[in-house]
């Protein structure tokens, strides 16, 4: 885990100042785009850290995970020129966004007094780890990681539609037309994970709260069938290639392979990183059986052969 801690900070650092550096600069159109961006970030990142204090229920942010990109997406649309490209990609990413929206609306996330909801359960894990549990450790790290971190990194893996502002304008190509099949592909397959795992635990419960005996495959606890037989994380996977292919498009605007955006997505490939590892941690210690499913199927990209 402190490696994954490690490559997000230099990541954060290193990936930024080096493409800065040897990378066409941004023109005047996209600096005022982008510090737009920013600002919308900034506030975003004050409100989750003010509300998440105040009510003592720190997955604020999760709540606009689902929103806030397709924020970002419409208003570059709207201040960056309009064109196809950046249309094609906000309507990608507003579709993206309603079907995680609806995610996890379902799960409990949303309540009409907007500061409540389901807490991300992993934070009370997070808790324990010494000094982080301390009331200053917790103040720190619900400031730097849960409210501002991660509004900037938000922000961040919607940045290739900066590149579409003020640059020669395209026709939408075989990059583009590659990036809109991998995105529209990724979020059915997201689609169907979640859809299976919902439909799996709904069934689990249902069994508890009749009473019925416990059977298999409910009784192991957790979902190993459909695309969890090929993958631990079949919407994490999906999640964070969707972004990467997002990345498309903005070497379709610029002709270049590698720009300054791509560090959003590596970003949040790092962090579902730490948070899958994390995350089966704490299912290995509530489920007998998850260390031989570890054993069995791969946490993200399923064996070919």
């Amino acid at each position: 885990m402190k490696w994954i801690i490690i490559l997000l900070v230099i990541t954060a650092i290193v990936v930024p100042y080096v493409s800065y550096n040897f990378d066409d600069p941004l023109t005047a159109e996209q600096w005022r785009v982008l510090e737009l961006c920013l600002w919308i970030a900034t506030a975003m990142g004050t409100g989750v850290f003010v509300v998440s204090a105040v009510s003592d229920n720190y997955s604020q942010v999760d709540k606009l995970w689902s929103v806030m990109p397709a924020v970002y997406a419409w208003v570059i649309y709207a201040e960056g020129g309009k064109t196809p490209r950046q249309l094609v990609m906000a309507s990608l990413i507003t579709v993206w966004g309603i079907r995680l929206t609806y995610n996890f609306a379902r799960k409990g996330g949303y309540s009409w007094k907007f500061w409540e909801g389901e807490e991300d359960y992993r934070w009370v894990h997070v808790r324990k780890i010494p000094f982080v549990g301390s009331k200053v450790g917790w103040f720190l790290f619900n400031l730097i990681f849960i409210s501002f971190y991660q509004a900037y990194l938000i922000m961040g893996f919607t940045l290739p539609m900066i590149l579409t502002v003020s640059t020669v304008q395209t026709e939408l190509g075989v990059v583009d037309s590659s990036a809109i099949i991998l995105i529209a592909s990724l979020i059915v397959f997201e689609t169907m994970a979640d859809e299976q795992q919902q439909a799996f635990q709904n069934e689990k419960y249902r069994i508890i709260n009749a009473k019925e005996p416990m059977h298999e495959p409910f009784k192991t606890g957790f979902i190993t069938s459909g695309l969890f037989a090929y993958c631990r994380h079949p919407n994490y996977l999906c999640e964070q290639a969707i972004w990467a292919s997002l990345y498309l498009f903005s070497i379709a605007a610029t002709g270049k392979v590698i720009n300054w955006t791509l560090t959003g997505a590596l970003l949040l490939i790092l962090l579902f990183q730490g948070s899958g590892i994390f995350t089966e941690i704490i299912s290995a210690q509530k489920y007998p059986k998850y260390k031989e499913y570890q054993a069995k199927v791969p946490m993200f990209i399923p064996r070919l052969f």
